[in-house]
C-alpha cells in the first residue's frame, strides 16, 4: 500500500473529548463525507439519502449507522432523538444536491425551487437537536446567488442561533486530494469561534499528491475488463476507433495530437472541451471527476499509459476512498456515485479540524 493509500485509512478516536463525536450525515450519498469523517475518529451514527443506488453502496460501508433511504421533507423531525449521548458531541454534515449550482450546468436559475432549498431543510433538525458543529461542502457557485438566497438565508439562520462561522472556495489539492478540484465548505461551531483547516499540501508544505501516488501500482487490465481480483477495477469497453484515438495519445496528450483521419467534425469545428478523449498524467494531479469521469468521451480521463479510461476502482481512488471501499450498481451508476462524492481526504481533514476546535472549547456538557 502506497503512503497516500495508508494515510486515507488512518483513523484515531479522539479520546480527550471523553466521548467519540456522534455525526449524523445528510444527503449522505455513497458516503465520502462518512469515511472521512469516521477516519477522523467520528462515530457514525445515520444518514439520510433518497439515491437507491447510493443507499445500498452506504449500508454496504457503514452498516453501524441506521440510515434512511427518504426525501429529507418526508423525515420527522424527532427520528434521531434515540441517537444522541447526552456527552458526546453532535455533528451534522450536509452535502445537499449541487447540480443546480455547478459550473457544467447552466444559470442556477433555472433550477427548480426544491433543488435550490435543500439546505434549509436542515433547520428544523438543528432547532431540535441544537449540534455541536456543522460541515456543508458544495460547488462554488451557491454562495454566489445574490440576495435572499438558500446560501444567504441558511447563513443568517446559522447566526441567529448562534453559530460562529467560517466559508470559503477550498483547493482539494491543498489537503493531499491527487485532484484539482474546487469545492465550497463550511464549518460551523456553538462553542465559540471556528475556522478551516491549514492547507497540508502546495507551496512551501508537502508536495501534491499525484494520480502516480494513488493509481500507479494498481495491475494493468484492457478496456472492458475487470480484474479477477477486484471486480471495481474494471474500464469501459472502446470501439474500433475510440481505441484508435487513445492509442494515439502519449501520456498526458489531448486529441490536438491526433492524426487527421481520428477527428470528429465537431472538434475540428470547436476549440471547446480540449480535455475530451485526453490522458491524465502520472507526475501530476488528475482533472477534476465528474459523474462520467470513467469515459474518455467526457473529459481528460484516460488513464497515463494503458489504452483504455480509468477503471471504477481509479476513479474511487482519485477521490481518496479506502481501497476496500465497496460500490454497489452498474459501472455508470458507480461512477456518477463517485463523481458525486466529497473527496474522502477533504472530509477527514474538516473533521479532524473540528475535534480540535471542540477540544479547544473545553467541551463540557451536551445541549
Amino acid at each position: 500500500m502506497t503512503a497516500a493509500l495508508t494515510e486515507v485509512v488512518t483513523s484515531t478516536v479522539p479520546e480527550y473529548l471523553g466521548h467519540q463525536p456522534t455525526v449524523i450525515d445528510f444527503f449522505a450519498g455513497c458516503g465520502g463525507t462518512s469515511a472521512g469523517l469516521r477516519d477522523a475518529g467520528m462515530r457514525i451514527a445515520a444518514a439520510v439519502d433518497f439515491d437507491a443506488a447510493a443507499s445500498a453502496t452506504y449500508r454496504a460501508n457503514f452498516p453501524e449507522a441506521e440510515f434512511h433511504e427518504v426525501d429529507i421533507r418526508k423525515l420527522g423531525v424527532d427520528v434521531f432523538d434515540h441517537l444522541i449521548e447526552k456527552d458526546a458531541p453532535l455533528v451534522f454534515s450536509a452535502c445537499a444536491p449541487c447540480q443546480p449550482y455547478s459550473s457544467m450546468r447552466p444559470s442556477a436559475s433555472r433550477a427548480r425551487p426544491q433543488e435550490r432549498s435543500l439546505l434549509l431543510t436542515l433547520i428544523p433538525f438543528m432547532d431540535r437537536l441544537k449540534p455541536d458543529a456543522l460541515i456543508v461542502e458544495n460547488v462554488p457557485g451557491l454562495q454566489k446567488i445574490p440576495g435572499g438566497s438558500t446560501w444567504n438565508r441558511f447563513l443568517r439562520y446559522l447566526a441567529r442561533a448562534g453559530y460562529s462561522t467560517r466559508w470559503e472556495v477550498v483547493d482539494c489539492r491543498d489537503y493531499g486530494v491527487p485532484q484539482r478540484r474546487k469545492r465550497l465548505v463550511l464549518l460551523a461551531s456553538r462553542h465559540g469561534s471556528i475556522d478551516l483547516p491549514e492547507p497540508t499540501h502546495g507551496r512551501d508544505r508537502q508536495p501534491y499528491s499525484t494520480v502516480r501516488d494513488w493509481i500507479g501500482s494498481l495491475p494493468a487490465i484492457e478496456a472492458g475488463e475487470a480484474h479477477p481480483d477486484d471486480p471495481l477495477h474494471r474500464s469501459g469497453a472502446l470501439g474500433d476507433l475510440n481505441l484508435r484515438r487513445i492509442m494515439a495519445l502519449p501520456e498526458g496528450g489531448s486529441r490536438s495530437e491526433w492524426p487527421a483521419d481520428l477527428w470528429l467534425d465537431c472538434h475540428r469545428n470547436s476549440k471547446g472541451h480540449q480535455d475530451t478523449y485526453g490522458r491524465m498524467k502520472y507526475d501530476d494531479t488528475a482533472p477534476v471527476l465528474t459523474t462520467k469521469c470513467t469515459d474518455i468521451t467526457n473529459g481528460r480521463y484516460g488513464h497515463p499509459t494503458q489504452h483504455r479510461a480509468i477503471s471504477v476502482r481509479e476513479a474511487a481512488l482519485l477521490q481518496t476512498f479506502p481501497p476496500d471501499f465497496k460500490f454497489l450498481g452498474s459501472l455508470k451508476s458507480v461512477t456518477r456515485q463517485i463523481g458525486n462524492a466529497v473527496p474522502v481526504l477533504v472530509s477527514k481533514a474538516m473533521g479532524e479540524h473540528i475535534v480540535e476546535r471542540l477540544q479547544a472549547s473545553r467541551f463540557g456538557d451536551h445541549g
